[in-house]
């Protein structure tokens, strides 16, 4: 049976209270940011062949999601993302990629990853166990956050495929399901290894552009030519990588700079550093300029999110600090001798 939840029975003032509590359901801690017009959507779960399938459709919004920890091999999933309406971005890693309808993209639920779309927008969530993943593509690194292109051959296959797999889920039995799984898995493998040979230029140059370009974060002057040289292609073949995979060489450097920034900024160890020291630190030359993009990625300014995080870390070891000195009273009460 599917679960269905829509925004349109409830009054306006509660629509957005209702969905966030609804998607956090699925998508675990995130936070959500919404226009200020009048907010409307609907999420339903479908499963097929044991896997939850979600369709999210929603006037437009934008979320982020910042997993506390890694979670453990053991509970970490893959989302398999199809576009159904709407033109999304989806950014995780440094890597962000702009979906048009059909187009298709993973993400790994255990990595802080964001997304955001200005209109009308429908999507498809297949939410897939890590070791499944990699047991099914026979691959140890997924490749996040990399455009399927679903307008012609294989991509277009899948995206189709998904949606049968959608619209069909609560007529297939378990058998039923999980045969159409495979089938489904097969073509999402032929259209990584696509991926992976046509867009990224062959086996082993993705990882190579992304490692140079993770090394030489700190360096404001950090440019197109050096990545490319690096690498061993053209300045052009460079470009033409990062526009395959729907985003942009800058988009990519400055979503891995403020990444860092992030990290650093939630890091309790590097209170006494400024904000500035920080941005200036991951290769940002203007405070304005990077606080801007601060709150352009993840919904709120550098200041304010290390206050909040501050506010947690500073709870936390408060209670630490509590429970370890009521242990100690409770100890020195139960051994004192009597007087």
């Amino acid at each position: 049976m599917s679960q269905l939840f829509t925004t349109d029975l409830l009054p306006a003032s509660d629509r957005i209270d209702a969905w966030q509590w609804n998607a956090q359901q699925i998508c675990g801690d995130c936070r959500i940011q919404l226009p200020k017009s009048s907010f409307h959507g609907a999420i339903e779960v479908r499963h097929v062949g044991g896997l939850p399938l979600t369709r999210f459709s929603s006037s437009p919004l934008s979320f982020w999601k910042w997993p506390a920890e890694s979670a453990s091999p053991d509970n970490r999933f893959c989302i398999v993302i199809t576009q159904l309406a709407g033109i999304r971005r989806y950014v995780q890693n440094g890597s962000s990629v702009l979906l048009n309808p059909g187009d298709t993209t993973l993400i790994d639920s255990g990595r802080p990853w964001s997304s955001s779309c200005g209109e009308e927008c429908a999507r498809l969530y297949l939410r897939v166990p890590r070791w499944m993943m990699e047991n099914r593509l026979r691959l140890r690194e997924i490749p996040i956050a990399q455009r399927i292109c679903g307008s012609r051959g294989m991509g277009a296959m899948l995206s189709r495929m998904s949606q049968t797999l959608y619209e069909e889920a609560e007529l297939l039995n378990e058998g039923n399901g999980a045969a159409a799984l495979d089938a489904y898995f097969q073509i999402l493998s032929a259209c990584i290894g696509r991926v992976e040979s046509c867009e990224q230029g062959g086996p082993g140059l993705w990882p190579r552009i992304q490692r140079f370009i993770d090394d030489h974060l700190s360096d404001p002057a950090l440019r197109p030519a050096e990545i490319a040289a690096a690498a061993d292609i053209s300045v052009r073949h460079l470009h033409r990588l990062f526009a395959n995979s729907g985003s942009t060489l800058g988009d990519c450097i400055r979503a891995r700079r403020l990444e860092q920034c992030r990290n650093d900024l939630a890091n309790p160890r590097l209170r006494d550093k400024t904000i500035t020291d920080i941005a200036f630190c991951w290769g940002f030359s203007d405070s304005a300029h990077f606080s801007r993009s601060f709150r352009r990625q993840f919904g709120v300014c550098p200041r304010t999110f290390r206050a909040q995080t501050g506010l947690k870390t500073w709870n936390y070891e408060k209670d630490e600090r509590v429970r370890d000195f009521l242990t100690s009273e409770i100890a020195d009460l139960r051994y004192a001798k009597p007087n």
